[in-house]
């Protein structure tokens, strides 16, 4: 029996939206088969195994950063936006206007209670009237222009397709309080371009976790606390954690020292036996500037011989000279893979992605 029009162009209709499907499911898979290079060492504190440091660097594939500024849906490119706070490379970034000015006092009450969707932070920033420079909106300013950012990776994955619509949800309900108009990203492209960034860090990640292991007697916790204080270390927000500080003020900490969080709590500090120590490095977290691999491995040597206790990793095999030197190299060819990227170290496109 023929089709009649109707019919004919359901089914067409039927047709485009598979292949469009298809195509989609390709790409994520051909995205998703990309290869991490091993520049890790240790497990970071969420449990998530870690690649270790060492192989060939160069026979890994590279996986290159996604386009800074993509295309919108309606074929517009999206444009690049000065900001203290987002970035066009690691967010996807949402535009929204007024027909006029607005005040900040109005616009505060309607901003989302909680700035994540899923595990990626959002941010909202104002266009300020006067000044013309984007802002974390204020009461007494005014505002003629609002850009959102959702941060399409960190170290807990790409940014997928619910956190993209949470994002969108909230961003929609705060345009709707203040009456604006919303320009919103393509969801598959921005979710595609989220797994091409994380393939990009699961490349470029780097924990140095170094292991100090009693050769006799076990240590009491008031003991560990004065050798490290002589180095450096100052107690850390987290019971068991001692921390060498950054220089500049409000940055991450240079080093973490660790042990066992229940000796820490104990009722008697001074009774409780610790034989391990994790001595950890976040290398995306601090400039290269400040040399913290030297830092990380002269804190090593240092407190090792304090302590008598052996450097060795998470195998039980003993880190040499000759390991660190080795480790130095791939560190040194990774901080010019990340500067050549505009992600150096210790910057804050850095910090935010590797976290």
């Amino acid at each position: 029996m023929p089709l009649n029009l109707t019919t004919a162009l359901i089914v067409l209709a039927v047709l485009v939206l598979a292949g469009i499907v298809v195509q989609g499911v390709w790409k994520a898979r051909r995205i998703a088969a990309s290869a991490r290079l091993n520049v890790v060492v240790g497990d970071d504190e969420s449990g998530r195994r870690e690649p270790a440091m060492g192989g060939d660097a160069a026979a890994q594939p590279d996986v290159d950063l996604p386009a800074s500024a993509p295309a919108r849906a309606d074929g517009r490119p999206a444009p690049l936006r000065r900001s203290v706070r987002l970035d066009a490379l690691i967010d996807a970034i949402a535009t929204l206007t007024v027909d006029a000015p607005v005040a900040g006092e109005g616009v505060l009450p309607h901003l989302p209670g909680a700035n994540r969707a899923g595990t990626k932070p959002f941010f909202i920033e104002g266009l300020n009237s006067e000044t013309g420079e984007w802002e974390t909106i204020v009461a007494n300013a005014r505002y003629g222009e609002f850009q959102a950012g959702v941060q399409m990776a960190n170290r807990n994955g790409p940014l997928n397709e619910i956190e993209f619509s949470e994002f969108v949800q909230k961003l929609e309900t705060f345009a709707q309080g203040i009456g604006a108009s919303s320009d919103l990203p393509d969801m598959l492209e921005t979710v595609a371009r989220a797994r091409e960034l994380d393939a990009f860090a699961g490349q470029h990640d780097a924990q140095l976790v170094a292991l100090l292991r009693a050769n006799s007697v076990a240590w009491s916790v008031g003991y560990l606390q004065q050798v490290a204080q002589r180095h450096g270390f100052v107690a850390g927000s987290v019971p068991g954690r001692l921390v060498l500080p950054a220089i500049e003020e409000g940055a991450p900490p240079v080093l973490v020292l660790g042990f066992d969080a229940q000796a820490a709590l104990a009722d008697d500090p001074g009774q409780a036996a610790v034989r391990e120590l994790t001595l950890g490095l976040d290398v995306a977290q601090t400039e290269e500037l400040v040399e913290p691999f030297a830092a990380w491995h002269g804190a090593a040597r240092k407190l090792a011989d304090d302590l008598d206790a052996a450097i060795v990793d998470d195998q039980g095999q003993a880190i040499t000279l000759h390991a660190f030197s080795a480790i130095h190299v791939e560190l040194t060819r990774l901080y010019e893979a990340l500067s050549a990227h505009d992600l150096a170290a210790g910057s804050s496109g850095a910090r935010r992605l590797f976290s």
